[in-house]
């Protein structure tokens, strides 16, 4: 756990949450959600079945389950193109997901948005944005939202280490401090922007500190272990909950695939990727504590089975519900007169 510097207020310490064993389960089944609907999409994808871009979130899985099972009713969440984790821990149907991402009238964005593009006011989700660092600046319009209507919410705003590059973060940050709004800056770095190696594209690769010169604090949290992340999550959401502001956190995470299904990923080697498989996975993390405190194998293993008929399930309604009629091209498009 690192602060960003002397002089800014001081951050309380946080700890690994002390989940019981029913929370860990439930931690371990949205991971291991996520994780098979992805390996599910990326089928899809080579049968044809998803067009245009693709990007999974196999790896990543702690970090949207652990920060939004800290969310209440009526908070926000915005991300980038990698979204379809973050739409499952937000409750969404996983048969809406990936009716959406296979372009069918069922998807959650009527089969019009896509793999990047999601969105669902309803359960407190704005995207799903295809431009890189997009969504950091809208994501500062939500937390503006909620102060201005005084009802108490948050916004988490997710955007990755490459985002992290943009100018627009930096002018986020300064309206969020400046008007002290509630929202907590999430950087999901996977290491790797498209393919670009995080130490090679930013002078300051510690990106907890980008928020210094704002005077917004920041901490680097181990976004491989969900136990982590929830304790960072709450103590952060506490902090701009309050009133004191914004808060960066640094999720130091690992994507597995490429950078979407068109990247090879020739750029690391395959000796890394699997040792991060290997030592730092964080749905195995999860199951040797489950073990650990007498869950016995079988019921994980049952978990897995309900996951996989879930996916499925979602996988053949996808397939089989309707491509969106000719005329839904010209609903939902905005004119303007002059």
């Amino acid at each position: 756990m690192s602060s960003a510097r002397d002089g800014l207020d001081r951050l309380p310490d946080y700890s690994p949450y002390d989940a019981s064993v029913d929370e860990l389960l439930e931690f371990y089944r949205q991971m291991m959600l996520i994780r098979r609907f992805e390996e599910k999409a990326g089928q899809l994808y080579g049968m044809g079945l998803i067009g245009g871009f693709c990007h999974l979130y196999i790896g990543q899985e702690a970090v949207v389950v652990g920060l939004q099972s800290a969310l209440k009713s009526g908070d926000s969440v915005i991300t980038g193109y990698r979204d379809h984790g973050h739409m499952l821990a937000c409750g969404i149907e996983s048969r809406e997901v990936m009716a959406e991402l296979t372009g069918r009238a069922a998807g959650i964005s009527k089969g019009k948005g896509g793999s990047m593009h999601m969105f669902s006011v309803e359960h407190g989700f704005y995207g799903g944005h295809g431009i890189v660092a997009a969504q950091v600046p809208l994501g500062t319009g939500l937390a503006f939202a909620h102060k201005y209507k005084g009802d108490g919410n948050v916004c988490l705003t997710y955007f990755g280490d490459g985002a992290a590059n943009q100018g627009q973060v930096y002018e986020s940050f300064n309206m969020a401090e400046l008007w002290k709004l509630p929202v907590v800056y999430v950087i999901e770095n996977n290491q790797y922007a498209m393919g670009t190696s995080v130490n090679r594209a930013s002078a300051e690769d510690q990106l907890y500190r980008r928020g210094e010169s704002f005077r917004i604090e920041g901490i680097q949290v181990n976004g491989m272990d969900v136990l982590e992340v929830r304790g960072a999550a709450q103590m952060a959401i506490e902090w701009v909950r309050s009133g004191k502001g914004p808060l960066l956190l640094e999720m130091k995470t690992y994507r597995y695939r490429g950078h979407s299904m068109s990247d090879p990923a020739k750029y690391r080697s395959r000796e890394e990727v699997q040792a991060m498989r290997e030592k730092s996975d964080p749905i195995e993390a999860a199951k040797k504590r489950l073990i650990d405190a007498g869950v016995d194998e079988a019921k994980l293993k049952d978990i897995e089975k309900d996951v996989r008929a879930i996916v499925n399930d979602s996988a053949d309604f996808a397939e089989q519900t309707p491509e969106p009629e000719l005329s839904e091209l010209y609903t939902d498009v905005l004119v303007g007169r002059y």
